[in-house]
């Protein structure tokens, strides 16, 4: 192996202490994520009181859509940060670097290939998504705006996730700064001042995704970045587009399975429900997000931090550090739990102040969070296979809760508890798919033995 001069951000992911290294890189990530998290929030409460019930429910029919193109450039991403980690921690710089340009080129071109199918088969789609006669305009409205801006969008998000690789956590949380606090601006100033309704917030989302791309191509043109990046590391190369896709299509199984649920969901509450149930689904959606991406911050300190240290054979640190990111993650999904299950009407009555939706939400909402303490575990635990590049058992855990167990009870419990039996879906999925997490996570922590520098024999038969 081609080991070549380190970097000292190197020895930061190396040898600093676990604990300030994790809030190091994490915190930013989480702030980052946070903030993107209330755009989406805040976004859904100014359509909801701006244009009303039924635009949030055509918000929640695209909202599997949008979900889908971030599963793709996360498959990207996540794939290019894993690799860029490991071989930063490996000290093969080339490779990472070529890794980043590849990623790079890779987002372009799908987020073109997204913006022209997505318009050409846009009703299709949505019909697909579960829209009804009166939620599909507000649907299409949004949507025909978003995939304008799918270039930039699935750009700057794989982008960011080859800024955290390399230890850049703050440029990274910057970077969704700008871009969300501009949207968080345009929001009300497009839908009340100048009247543009839910086409105003999909306008608002597409300028910010601009001014994202520009702040990162700023960050790689001005040389601050530690990966060197030059022209010729843009030429896709065979073997590193199949390690970067194999790596991250767990995330993308993830993800996509999430954007296929929201189909099913959707569907199966419009005809056991109807609309408001649908509306209601958009709310909840939110207060997902809220709490996973705060998860996911944890998640984007964590990877490099394993990745670089698993490629250099330091396995006590990986240990550590996974212990630290489950307690910190357990303890989030405490929190989240009390407020909703203490909180769910007046939660829900931000958004909109429909006496229907509120009623209905009260119930939803608390059978629907039952079991989220435990999803921070599950969700640590398969990114972490992800950072090892172990991806077999990270498509499967990745798979397991959408596929595996929430699918078919969504399918089966509402035949016995009608629209209940959605909401019911979610805990028992969380539990089953824990368990199975469980028992494939002890089995990885054991057969790791801090021995000190691995093989490159070693470390290249671990990532196949």
């Amino acid at each position: 192996m081609d080991v070549e001069r380190k970097h000292p951000r190197d020895s930061m992911l190396g040898e600093e202490k676990i604990g300030r290294l994790l809030v190091k890189l994490s915190i930013p990530s989480m702030v980052g994520m946070i903030v993107h998290a209330l755009y989406n929030f805040v976004d859904a409460i100014f359509i909801g009181r701006g244009v009303g019930v039924d635009a949030i429910g055509g918000l929640a029919v695209a909202f599997p859509f949008q979900i889908l193109i971030m599963s793709m450039a996360g498959a990207i991403g996540v794939g290019a940060s894993s690799v860029v980690s490991r071989n930063l921690g490996a000290g093969n710089r080339e490779r990472a670097y070529q890794s980043a340009g590849n990623a790079i080129m890779m987002s372009f071109f799908l987020g073109i290939g997204i913006t022209v199918l997505g318009l050409v088969f846009l009703d299709q789609l949505l019909r697909l998504f579960g829209a009804t006669d009166v939620l599909i305009g507000f649907s299409r409205d949004y949507l025909s705006i978003i995939l304008l801006g799918s270039v930039l969008g699935v750009t700057g998000m794989t982008t960011n996730n080859i800024v955290r690789a390399e230890g850049q956590a703050l440029i990274a949380m910057v970077t969704m700064l700008v871009g969300t606090l501009l949207n968080l601006i345009l929001d009300p100033i497009f839908i009340f001042v100048l009247k543009l309704g839910i086409k105003g917030a999909a306008y608002a989302t597409v300028i910010s995704q601009c001014a994202s791309a520009a702040f990162l191509l700023g960050y790689f043109i001005s040389g601050r970045s530690s990966l060197e990046l030059q022209l010729h590391h843009l030429k896709l190369k065979a073997d590193i587009v199949k390690e970067m896709l194999t790596v991250g299509f767990p995330s993308f199984v993830r993800q996509a399975g999430g954007s296929m649920m929201m189909v099913v969901i959707n569907n199966t509450l419009g005809a056991y429900g109807g609309d408001i149930y649908i509306s209601l689904m958009g709310v909840i959606n939110r207060f997902f997000m809220l709490i996973f991406m705060v998860i996911f911050g944890i998640v984007q300190g964590l990877q490099p931090i394993v990745g670089y240290n698993y490629g250099a054979g330091k396995f006590d640190r990986v240990r550590a550090v996974l212990r630290l990111s489950v307690l910190s993650s357990t303890m989030i999904c405490l929190v989240a739990f009390s407020v909703l299950m203490i909180f769910p009407g007046e939660l829900v009555s931000i958004f909109n102040e429909d006496r229907e939706l509120i009623s209905i939400g009260v119930v939803s909402v608390r059978l629907v969070i039952l079991a989220i303490p435990l999803v921070g575990f599950q969700i640590i635990a398969s990114s972490f296979f992800q950072a090892l590049g172990k991806a077999r058992p990270a498509l499967i855990l990745g798979m397991s809760r959408q596929f595996f167990f929430l699918l078919p009870a969504v399918i089966i419990l509402p035949v016995f508890f009608g629209v209940n039996g959605v909401w019911i879906s979610f805990p028992v999925a969380d539990l089953l798919a824990v368990i199975l997490t469980i028992f494939w996570y002890i089995k990885e922590i054991q057969a790791m033995k801090p021995q000190g520098i691995i093989s490159d024999q070693v470390y290249r038969s671990n990532n196949t």
